[in-house]
């Protein structure tokens, strides 16, 4: 009677057991699955906030990119004399203030695109001192020529860097 007496009991909370324990496994997987949705909202929201801000980086820098191209630096920034010196530090000045005023869009963006934007500064930096140290330069206008004239015979840095740029908004989308 005894063994009957456990066989009846295990008859009677062996479903349970097993109910209880589907129960649990459900239970988990049904937690995990919400868990990974409102993370997947939370993303989903913090990226719709941050994407007009991303998107404004792009804009800054591909202004950016625009404003120090030597065909449009040498428009803006006209010689206030004929010294090539002065000509070329004023130069050089206005496209580390440029570069200075867009350093905290590199938060938005990748290390990549930063990089070709930085050497995109770099080389018309380098172009500009470049064509100072020619020898046949010796006033601000034909510095302004010899820069405007490499700048069309070489690629155009600001112009990769643009390209780069406008890849990786594409990206984006």
């Amino acid at each position: 009677m005894n063994i009957d007496k456990i066989l009846e009991i295990l008859a009677y909370t062996l479903p349970s057991v097993v109910t209880g324990l589907v129960a649990l496994y459900f239970f988990k997987y049904h937690m995990r699955n919400e868990e990974k949705r409102r993370n997947f909202l939370l993303r989903k929201d913090k990226q719709n906030l941050a994407l007009p801000i991303r998107l404004q980086a792009y804009e800054r820098l591909a202004l950016f990119l625009e404003r120090i191209s030597p065909e449009k630096l040498l428009i803006r920034i006209k010689p206030s004399g004929n010294n090539s010196i002065s000509y070329l530090n004023k130069l050089i000045l206005n496209v580390e203030q440029e570069y200075e005023h867009n350093l905290a869009q590199q938060i938005y963006i990748t290390d990549d695109c930063w990089n070709a934007i930085v050497t995109s500064k770099n080389a018309i930096a380098q172009m500009i001192r470049t064509a100072a140290a020619n020898n046949e330069v010796n006033t601000a206008e034909e510095l302004r020529e010899k820069i405007l004239k490499e700048s069309i015979k070489n690629d155009n840095p600001t112009q990769v860097a643009l390209s780069y740029l406008k890849n990786e908004v594409k990206k984006v989308f």
